[in-house]
């Protein structure tokens, strides 16, 4: 059987069997009392009905604003315009739900009233003192342009029917401009409640009396018997909670209601309730919701000892796979999972053993190339060093012999200027062998330091005069910066002049001829230990971001090689390629660290670059070495 079919079988079909167990017992059981089943409903159903006022709210203020906004009507209002305001305001009206629409002009009279009913439209011309009303003369009275809508049940005087009314200001540009009230019948909103509430609605006015209800017709003996008296009135519309009435028979059939204040916003304009039957849900015995409970506990537990024992086929081989793949984290790649079983857990761990045997053979081939690479790395160092070494004993006879010849041919320039050529190409020569020597010793960390306290401006101004008269030949300008405040710090005074030497001949060498080699010196006393901080700066033609590290590795060549001048100090002169390994061997060899910085490489456009040397300072206690 597949782990799919492992898992998902047993507990779909359990699953199935706990929900049809599980909605039974709460439909049937908690829920399975008369008195519990009753409450809840009503509850839900007294919701339903405030949560349809607030819906029908949305939809008056709507309404209102759409005849408040529609072009003129503010204005016609303000000048108490009574037949532009009807023709602006009449189709808006006529398009919505609401069912009354009286405009009250910002003198506080009655300026146009419009009534719908069963679609026919019927325009108002007396005055129904509608502006006079408390909640309307409060807009009057407060012309308040940002005043929040008010809400009110109130009889129209013309047809005598009691509306669901609210009311706010017209306001265009910030201005009040009158009042709009908008209404909608309560024999047409309590119908719609009911549908939606499955109950029956009944609306209570202020003297606690019936307004409106669902619950028949409203003749004299429902009026009797769902009027109460007004200090049950001012209980429900104070009650922050539902206060349940009694029950009651009506045409035959019994009843129970609950009530509660019908709040819109921060208004409590009265109080409604909802009605059910009775017999609206059946009761069961207490001894079925005992035994049904049993029934779901001991399901339940079932259900748990089964997934125990699903989830340990699962989760047991997984661990297995996971003690595995940390043991070849850890480089134990003799280490196997040991599973055996024929589903996908199964095949993944024999494909997890799979893949570690090929790795365990490629990491054993990986280890002998890295020995043989050692080994080569090892001999070519070597050889380098050999190299140097017997190289340095015919270099001394070649220079001393220029010289030599260079002070006999004084008087023949011709032989002077071969010897001259002889003498400096011996020299370059000796720097190369001395640059390899360099290599030689940092590679086999057999670089001895002289420790003393120096400071770095002499150094700086030392490698400046090797280089003079490149700067000179080159038109380049030489500049310092802030070097002669960098305090004293311990270092080998010969090494730190061969890192300065390498940096600023390739600062020379890859600036065009006119540029400027700058060197800056910072001290960063905010770092744990301080720094000293040098950065050998050029105008030149920059580094590819992706070789920033390539750089510095020993005979990497910036460019291509061939193209290369034959002068160590000409534009993209000729070297081994060795200064910046040698320059970053002596700083880490120091403790500090050397890296580049640059806007990238460009020929014409020249972005330079920044080569930036640190090292942290030691503490005064310590000893030179």
């Amino acid at each position: 059987m597949s782990l799919r079919l492992k898992v998902a079988l047993p507990f779909v079909i359990l699953t199935m069997v706990v929900s049809v167990i599980g909605v039974y017992v709460v439909t049937r059981l908690v829920t399975g009392t008369l008195g519990e089943r009753l409450t809840n409903q009503l509850l839900e159903s007294g919701r339903v009905v405030s949560d349809s006022f607030i819906r029908q709210e949305a939809a008056h203020v709507g309404s209102a604003r759409i005849v408040a906004y529609t072009e003129g009507v503010a204005v016609a209002l303000k000048n108490e315009d009574k037949e532009s305001l009807a023709r602006l305001a009449l189709p808006a009206f006529s398009e919505s739900t609401i069912e009354n629409l009286i405009l009250i002009s910002p003198q506080g009279n009655e300026i146009a009233h419009f009534l719908k009913d069963g679609g026919e439209i019927t325009k108002v011309d007396l005055d129904t003192g509608a502006a006079r009303s408390p909640l309307v003369s409060q807009f009057l009275r407060n012309r308040n342009p940002d005043e929040a809508p008010r809400r009110f049940l109130g009889v129209n005087l013309v047809n005598e029917k009691t509306y669901y009314f609210t009311a706010l200001p017209v306001t265009v540009d910030g201005q009040f401009d009158g009042v709009i009230v908008v209404g909608t019948s309560i024999q047409t909103i309590l119908p719609a409640f009911k549908t939606v509430a499955l109950a029956d609605i009944v609306l209570y006015g202020a003297n606690g009396q019936p307004i409106a209800t669902t619950l028949g017709t409203m003749d004299q003996e429902t009026f009797n018997v769902l009027a109460i008296s007004e200090a049950q009135y001012l209980e429900a519309i104070q009650a922050e909670e539902i206060v349940y009435g009694d029950n009651f028979e009506y045409a035959g059939r019994s009843y129970t209601l609950a009530r509660s204040p019908l709040q819109i916003g921060n208004d409590r304009i009265g109080v409604f309730a909802v009605i059910l039957p009775l017999d609206f849900v059946v009761d069961f015995a207490t001894s079925n919701r005992n035994t049904y409970i049993w029934v779901f506990t001991l399901l339940t537990l079932v259900v748990i000892v089964i997934g125990y024992f699903v989830s340990r086929m699962i989760i047991v081989p997984l661990y297995k796979l996971v003690y595995t793949s940390q043991a070849i984290a850890q480089g134990d790649f003799d280490s196997r999972t040991g599973i055996n079983s024929k589903d996908e857990i199964g095949t993944l761990a024999s494909t997890f053993d799979d893949m570690t045997a090929k790795l365990q053979e490629r990491t054993r081939q990986l280890e002998e190339a890295n020995a043989t690479l050692k080994q080569i790395d090892k001999t070519k160092t070597n050889f380098i060093q050999i190299s140097a070494h017997e190289l340095r004993t015919p270099l001394t006879l070649i220079m001393g012999y220029s010289q030599m010849l260079e002070q006999d041919t004084e008087k023949d320039p011709e032989l002077q200027k071969l010897a001259t050529g002889i003498l400096e190409g011996a020299e370059r020569m000796s720097d190369v062998v001395d640059s390899m020597l360099d290599v030689s010793r940092i590679d086999s960390d057999a670089l001895f330091l002289r420790k003393t306290s120096i400071e770095i401006q002499p150094v700086i101004n030392k490698v400046h005069r090797t280089f003079e008269s490149a700067f000179e030949e080159r038109n380049l300008k030489f500049k310092t910066e802030g070097l002669e405040k960098l305090p004293a710090f311990s270092a080998d005074p010969d090494m730190l002049q061969k890192v300065f030497y390498h940096l600023i001949m390739n600062a020379i060498k890859y600036t065009p001829d006119g540029g400027e080699v700058k060197v800056v010196g910072k001290y960063r006393n905010g770092k744990k230990p301080p720094e000293l901080e040098v950065a050998v700066v050029d105008t030149g033609i920059g580094v590819d971001p992706s070789k920033k590290e390539a750089i510095f590795e020993k005979f990497h060549q910036t460019g291509d090689v061939l193209l290369h001048s034959s002068g160590k100090t000409k534009f993209k002169g000729g070297g081994p390629g060795l200064g910046l390994a040698i320059a970053r061997g002596i700083v880490q060899a120091h403790g500090g660290k050397i890296w580049v910085e640059s806007k990238g490489y460009n020929e014409e456009k020249l972005p330079g670059s920044k080569f930036i040397v640190s090292f942290p300072l030691q503490k005064e206690s310590e000893q030179e070495v």
